[in-house]
């Protein structure tokens, strides 16, 4: 099995960032707005602001929007970003495919922003941050709303771990041993924060790790990847 972090992993950039300037080129947002969430980035990188809180930012713009309304504006963004995705990221999730790995995107991005970036990647199977709604039908997608919050835990840190395994559990062919039930597995991420889970494959990698990762990678000889 293989699962791959999103952010700076197996793109370059920051999602959310990409996705704000995008709502503002298209005039959803106004100008500045961009600016206003890199500021709470900022925050939060510095200890300030809680993921909850950053992904109030980024969600704000989807408040009272009707989740068919959601649909254009992923094609345009996933449009967008195609040329920014690197072949070499591809060329990675394209081997692990052809070996018949499952593979899986674990992000802490918010599902509307993820799901675009996924189908880039074609990968269906995404874990990630929902994105809460209200109203709606049986299937809790027609005539939903978006609320602008987040539903449940984000997908982050030690709650990746127990999102994998709630996925893997609900599999066909699911098994309650989890992630332990592969002979081999890998994920690849950028980040200290993802240590959790990269503790619990049998192949941790480092992608462009920032220093911290760096230095815990280098300690246990985890393989790190600073191309692509």
């Amino acid at each position: 099995m293989a699962l791959f972090d999103l952010d700076h992993t197996l793109i370059p950039f920051d999602s959310g960032m990409a996705w704000t300037g995008f709502l503002v080129e298209r005039g959803v947002l106004p100008a500045g707005a961009d600016e206003h969430y890199l500021d709470c980035c900022r925050q939060y990188v510095a200890g300030t602001l809680d993921i909850r809180a950053l992904h109030r930012a980024l969600l704000q713009p989807l408040l009272r929007q009707p989740r068919a309304a959601l649909a254009p504006w992923q094609l345009e963004f996933q449009a967008a970003m195609a040329p920014r995705v690197p072949p070499a990221m591809l060329a990675l999730v394209r081997r692990h495919q052809r070996a018949g790995h499952l593979c899986a995107i674990v992000t802490a991005t918010p599902a509307p922003i993820a799901e675009p970036l996924a189908r880039l990647f074609d990968l269906e199977a995404l874990l990630a941050t929902v994105a809460a709604t209200v109203g709606g039908g049986m299937d809790g997608t027609a005539g939903a709303h978006f609320t602008g919050e987040i539903d449940g835990e984000p997908c982050h840190g030690h709650h990746k771990v127990e999102r994998v395994d709630r996925w893997l559990a609900s599999r066909p062919a699911g098994t309650k041993a989890g992630l332990a039930s592969f002979a081999r597995s890998w994920f690849y991420s950028d980040s200290i924060s993802d240590l959790p889970l990269l503790g619990r494959v049998s192949d941790p990698v480092a992608v462009r790790p920032d220093a911290r990762l760096r230095a815990h990678a280098s300690r246990f000889g985890w393989c790190v990847l600073d191309a692509g």
